[in-house]
């Protein structure tokens, strides 16, 4: 039987004086309020951690416990322990989900398998898919590459330049060598040669030495990491800015922001701290908890000066709602065993990009972590669980990706406290091909029997475009720098500015841009404090030290 989870766990390495208790008057002030711990938030705290500024990083929920339980499947996918996302609601039919989200310090990423490639040069300007155009970004790669180099050596990445033809340039190698295949995976990235393609080393912030600590990491694609041997932003970024003079609050949900009169800047956050309504007056804020709930939380932050929404002049808060057309494929061998621990060390880009015999993009193709039967129990429910691990035991197990084009009416919307998503997949042409070639190609490579999952609604880690930036007010939520062009004070710096999803992985791209854009954060922000001074609605506060 599972030990009760400690909801109120802190990591031994964390400081009492980092973490930030509600006074009795249930105010809090800062200089830079950042909303959401993991990639974007996590990377924002990070980079302004020696700024001299005090910084407040928020998280609705907690730091997730370091248990023997983090590597249980059947904990994590049957069970749902570390579920805490609540319901979401389907727009079309009005059904409620699960969303694949998570309310821990570090985010998604304590879930997620460490795959950390760059986006391609061509994703950052406008490309002719089957179903539509893919717009360009208000900045190139040229732009984000210094911030790719940091973040990759802030994430210890292991991968290899110049062998995946779509690789875009490096001013820096890989701080590390790539993972080595094992047996598996190099039987099956020699089946891909023998073909004429590319299959290259996918770019991976994981550290392992050896066969046992890969068997120590097995599970963490989907599974929390209890060795550390897996980079995500807790310990890669919140916990380094703690250490610096970042503060934190936990188990806060904000709920409004709130502006000055004419509506040009946000002098506080409301937030639901246990039983209490708390408020946070901050100088600049940044709102980093997921495209969904950036964008619901700028939606219900609506006043007489912002009616559809705070920022929300374009109309197009919540509008473009991407998360990736996503396909899990499976080949089964049943007379040979997998003994792979870490899978996920392999990419094949070769129809990432139109070409003589792609004459539209197709989309990523990388492996999975190591499949268990408690990993897919939910999606195969009928079937029992004995024939499950007989087939992940002799399986090759591979995760199909294809771009999700914008679209209006694919959306974030508010009714009440409930969130409802309305999403019709799109480009599923490319898509449907995508996994047409694969499956032969996974044939070829000895694997007869071929089983699909693609996607739904409810997997959304890689979710975006809900507040999309762009240099035309008119057409765009952020201006380039992922600030409001309606709000003076306020950025977005998860994946909520992204004008197209690409069909990689975006973590590593949302920390590279919110280290980017931090300068801009405290640009023209003085360190100088008065004792006592308005917060712009004609309320008198003092000032207190959250965040010194």
């Amino acid at each position: 039987m599972s030990a009760p989870l400690d909801r109120n766990y802190v990591p031994p390495e964390v400081s009492p004086e980092s973490l930030v208790s509600v006074p009795d008057d249930g105010d809090i002030d800062t200089d830079v309020l950042v909303i959401g711990s993991g990639m974007g938030g996590g990377a924002m705290a990070w980079a302004l951690r020696d700024s001299g500024f005090r910084v407040l990083l928020v998280e609705r929920g907690g730091f997730l416990p370091r248990e023997p339980e983090n590597a249980q499947p059947a904990e994590m996918h049957i069970k749902g322990r570390y579920k805490n996302a609540g319901l979401w609601y389907d727009g079309r039919t009005g059904k409620p989900f699960i969303p694949g989200t998570y309310y821990w310090v570090g985010g998604n990423t304590r879930f997620y398998g460490a795959a950390l490639p760059r986006f391609r040069r061509c994703d950052f300007g406008e490309v002719q898919h089957a179903e539509g155009i893919s717009p360009a970004w208000p900045f190139g790669y040229d732009e984000l590459e210094p911030y790719y180099c940091l973040v990759e050596r802030l994430f210890d990445v292991h991968g290899q330049v110049g062998e995946d033809p779509t690789e875009p340039p490096h001013s820096s190698p890989y701080p590390h060598p790539p993972l080595e295949h094992e047996p598996a995976v190099e039987r099956f990235a020699g089946s891909l040669r023998a073909e004429g393609l590319h299959p290259f080393h996918m770019p991976n912030a994981l550290t392992v030495h050896t066969d046992q600590d890969r068997k120590a990491v097995a599970t963490a694609d989907g599974c929390p990491d209890p060795t550390g041997r897996k980079a995500d932003a807790e310990n890669r970024l919140v916990l380094p800015a703690l250490r610096r003079g970042v503060k934190l609050l936990r188990h806060a949900t904000v709920t409004r922001l709130l502006t000055s009169p004419d509506g040009r800047h946000v002098v506080a956050a409301e937030a639901r701290h246990g039983d209490r309504t708390i408020r946070i007056n901050a100088r600049r804020f940044v709102l980093a908890a997921g495209a969904v709930n950036s964008a619901v939380l700028l939606l219900r932050s609506a006043c007489p000066a912002h009616p559809a929404g705070l920022g929300n002049s374009s109309g197009l808060v919540g509008r473009n709602y991407m998360v990736h057309n996503s396909t899990f494929l499976v080949g089964v061998d049943p007379f040979r065993v997998n003994d792979t621990q870490w899978q996920k060390t392999l990419g094949l880009n070769d129809f990432y990009e139109a070409s003589e015999h792609t004459p539209y993009p197709l989309g990523n193709v990388q492996m999975l972590g190591k499949l268990r039967g408690p990993m897919i129990k939910r999606a195969r429910r009928w079937v029992p669980m004995w024939l499950l691990d007989f087939m992940t035991r002799r399986s090759l197990d591979l995760y199909l990706t294809s771009e999700d084009l914008p679209s209006a009416d694919n959306r974030v919307r508010i009714d009440g406290d409930r969130v409802l998503i309305d999403w019709t997949p799109n480009n599923l042409t490319a898509h449907r091909e995508l996994v047409r070639r694969v499956t032969m190609l996974v044939r070829k490579a000895g694997y007869p029997l071929i089983f699909r999952q693609k996607m739904g609604i409810e997997t959304n880690s890689h979710m975006c475009g809900t507040a999309v930036a762009g240099h035309d007010p008119a057409t765009s939520v952020l201006n380039a720098e992922c600030r409001s062009h309606d709000v003076e004070n306020l950025w977005l710096a998860d994946s909520s500015f992204f004008p197209s999803s690409a069909a990689l992985n975006p973590a590593l791209t949302i920390a590279a841009n919110a280290v980017r854009i931090a300068p801009s954060v405290i640009a023209g922000l003085s360190t100088r404090h008065e004792a006592r001074r308005s917060d712009g609605d004609g309320r008198q506060r003092k000032q207190s030290t959250a965040g010194r």
